[in-house]
């Protein structure tokens, strides 16, 4: 059982829970992607994740307007989803091994996290719709676009460097 629970009577509710879950997870992305920026070796794949940190500390401003504007503070939920998602890209990196091999894992656990953050955006961006909130609904809409741009652009880069991987 959680030490932190919120009753979930009605959908503002839900929805305000599941935005402090996606803000704890963007914070955790801020401390995980220096580190896979690091252990990348392919140039275009750490510019990528380079991009990425910075369009996601964007993301979080975006959630801290959203949480503005409901008159709630954006702390209270802790993200074990993604917790555990980062905790297998850090077993990655750490295995160390082939730079082509290692690259094409980053991209591999990056990739989960754009998914899991699609997932979240999705769903959170139709509450607030259904809540008639369609200036957070606009916002949460332009971090989902960006999550599927980053997870593409990972999806480009791994056209060459699986192949690289597989070389090897």
């Amino acid at each position: 059982m959680a030490l932190f629970s919120m009753r979930m009577d009605n959908l503002q509710q839900l929805f305000i829970k599941e935005l402090r879950d996606l803000y704890d997870a963007e914070n955790q992305i801020t401390q995980a992607l220096p580190k896979l920026i690091d252990a990348a070796h392919h140039p275009e794949l750490k510019s990528a994740l380079r991009e990425h940190l910075q369009v996601t500390k964007q993301q979080i401003s975006r959630l801290d307007q959203i949480f503005q504007r409901l008159n709630q503070k954006a702390t209270g939920e802790s993200c074990k989803g993604m917790k555990g998602v980062i905790k297998e890209g850090d077993e990655i990196v750490s295995s160390g091994g082939d730079p082509s091999t290692v690259d094409a894992g980053i991209i591999s656990a990056a990739q989960r996290v754009e998914h899991y953050e699609m997932a979240g955006y999705g769903t959170v961006r139709t509450y607030a719709q259904l809540l008639g909130q369609q200036e957070m609904a606009r916002l949460l809409q332009q971090t989902l676009d960006e999550e599927a741009e980053a997870d593409e652009k990972l999806s480009q880069i791994a056209r060459s460097v699986n192949v690289e991987a597989k070389a090897a």
